[in-house]
């Protein structure tokens, strides 16, 4: 579970440019379930996410994950650890224990084979190396990659490039699948796919969290909450369920 409670995130402060993405922000994401943060360009939603991700530090407020299971982490009494105020290295080990991040753009390494792409985030584990390439196979045949695991990332086309993201968010067996804008750059049958996707994680337990103005994305049967954003609130109040 990720709860945030009156998340501000002001960038430029006290410039004459000074900018308020995200206002007073306070919600609760359950495990398990896919939601989709809608909205606008300029909503607030890619900001909200990266809060949600521990990619970025809110202005003011708090934010509580629970199920973290790291050394040296307080124990809040299952009230989950506040992660706001951590130092950066402890908020590199949730980023990479907790969270799998797919961007709108893939951010694949060109001249790097797909095995190799998919294995990258997983190296400052510690890991050795056959136990990491035992998974990152087991991704490969996942996603129909298996016959490209060799091939540079340039050779795929736009949807299997997409797949080897997906796997290279999924390489550290992350709870929670981060993805801002997924489908931007996809057609219609590609961006059904990615949503394919989406319904096979969370049948295996996986939370999806997804930054898209997408109908296809949010109007998908496998969406559970949608909530829409507009200058950087939550319209319309709390975020219910959609269903």
């Amino acid at each position: 579970m990720i709860e945030l409670a009156e998340i501000t995130k002001v960038f430029n402060r006290g410039r004459p440019n000074e900018y308020t993405a995200v206002a007073g922000i306070s919600l609760t994401i359950e495990p398990g379930r896919v939601t989709v943060l809608k909205g606008a360009s300029g909503s607030g939603k890619t900001t909200l996410l990266s809060l949600m991700g521990c990619m970025a530090r809110p202005t003011s407020g708090r934010i509580r994950i629970s199920g973290l299971r790291m050394a040296g982490l307080p124990d809040h009494g299952g009230g989950g650890v506040e992660v706001t105020g951590l130092p950066e290295r402890f908020l590199t080990e949730v980023r990479r224990r907790t969270f799998g991040f797919i961007f709108q753009q893939f951010h694949l390494i060109k001249g790097v084979s797909v095995l190799e792409n998919i294995m990258l985030p997983a190296y400052p584990t510690g890991e050795g190396h056959g136990v990491l390439r035992q998974r990152a196979l087991h991704l490969v045949e996942m996603f129909d990659l298996a016959r490209h695991a060799d091939y540079p990332v340039e050779w795929l086309s736009g949807g299997e490039a997409q797949r080897v993201a997906i796997a290279r968010a999924l390489i550290n067996e992350p709870a929670v699948i981060i993805a801002d804008e997924p489908t931007a750059h996809l057609d219609s049958h590609l961006s059904q796919e990615f949503m394919g996707i989406v319904a096979r994680l969370k049948a295996e337990g996986k939370t999806a969290l997804i930054a898209s103005h997408d109908p296809l994305v949010y109007g998908a049967a496998v969406v559970d909450r949608v909530i829409t954003m507009r200058d950087g609130k939550i319209e319309d109040g709390p975020a219910g369920p959609r269903k």
